[in-house]
């Protein structure tokens, strides 16, 4: 919804100044957009809630009152419980009101997650504990897909990575199955074209990525993921020239390739335990390319491409500081030095603003 009103304020903007909408219109339209905004946002927000607490309302009900019930009521209490909100969901959905179905939709999903692991404890049925999880992501996928619902795809992911890294911690291994599963919720996510998803899909995978570096290579393999990081960022520059949707989703690539691309470097110069000269040159090299994509950002004025750059850098600098305040001198020498790079750097970044502001000055 934020990124929606940024983006109608920056058209609305264009629009008056084009004289195609006059001053009563736009104040009429951000008016409607304040009213109709905040409350559809506040009662998403208590529909989501109250069906959480009524989740966690009907758990702690049957486990108070768990071992007294025989075993067909229990059951018959879980399927009940299930297809009752589901039949809720499918009602409000008839009625319009899509905003109490997706709750409803959610608290089914709970109650099915909750029934697997009563189930499993009823009948002590014993075997990997993740492929409970990995059941409850596959229930969850297949109401978000059936109901359209975009809360219960979010809880799909957001399961999906829990199952591969339970996995991960119980194999010390890399969980190649995860990609299968990751690949179905996010076909689903991407199809219903819902941005908020795709991001939760996209923080999932860089996880993911993230976490090779500790298992490949025994551990040692950080280099790698600042490589598929920095990979990652290349294919999202070369996006940025190609109009479109690539286009468009190109900034927001780029941030999850640098943040993969850092992270791993971070690790395999700070973690790792690297010599002091290595690490020096590292840290030269990791802030040239962060100096280089604060440019790109600031040359394409993407501004989360700025901030982001600029938040990595300044994290470099202050683990630097840490890593090396043993010997004041070669800080303070790294320091001047860097100090000099960053403010050259700004000069020429000035001389370039100015050069490209020459010529439109001079039209007329």
């Amino acid at each position: 919804m934020w990124s929606y009103r940024g983006r109608l304020e920056r058209d609305l903007a264009r629009w008056r100044e084009r004289g195609w909408i006059d001053d009563t219109g736009l104040e009429g339209i951000r008016a409607d957009l304040a009213q109709r905004g905040s409350a559809i946002q506040l009662s998403t927000s208590l529909a989501v809630l109250g069906a959480v607490l009524i989740g966690f309302a009907a758990m702690s009900f049957v486990a108070a009152n768990w071992q007294e019930m025989p075993r067909i009521a229990r059951l018959g209490l879980l399927i009940a419980a299930l297809w009752g909100c589901y039949g809720v969901a499918g009602a409000l959905f008839a009625r319009g009101h899509a905003v109490f179905g997706h709750a409803a939709v959610l608290a089914g999903v709970g109650v099915f997650g909750a029934s697997i692991m009563l189930v499993a404890q009823m009948y002590h049925i014993d075997g990997n504990p993740p492929d409970a999880v990995l059941v409850w992501a596959a229930g969850a996928l297949l109401a978000g897909v059936l109901f359209s619902s975009n809360p219960a795809l979010a809880l799909a992911m957001i399961l999906v990575g829990l199952w591969s890294g339970w996995e991960t911690v119980l194999t010390e291994a890399v969980y190649w199955p995860f990609l299968i599963g990751w690949s179905a919720v996010a076909v689903s996510i991407l199809m219903r074209r819902w941005a908020p998803g795709l991001h939760i899909s996209a923080i999932v995978l860089s996880l993911w990525m993230i976490s090779l570096g500790y298992i490949v290579l025994e551990g040692r393999a950080h280099w790698v993921v600042a490589i598929i990081g920095l990979a990652i960022c290349g294919l999202a520059i070369v996006a940025d020239f190609v109009p479109g949707i690539w286009q468009r989703v190109a900034p927001a690539v780029f941030c999850y390739g640098l943040v993969i691309a850092y992270v791993g470097s971070f690790a395999f110069k700070f973690i790792e335990n690297r010599e002091a000269g290595t690490l020096t040159i590292l840290s030269f090299v990791t802030m040239a390319l962060l100096l280089g994509a604060i440019a790109w950002g600031w040359r394409s004025g993407h501004k989360g491409v700025l901030w982001l750059s600029y938040i990595c850098f300044s994290a470099e600098l202050l683990a630097l500081y840490f890593v090396t305040i043993g010997t004041l001198l070669g800080t303070s020498l790294f320091f001047l030095l860097t100090g000099l790079i960053v403010i050259g750097l700004s000069w020429l970044a000035y001389r370039l603003h100015a050069q490209q502001a020459k010529p439109q000055e001079a039209l007329p």
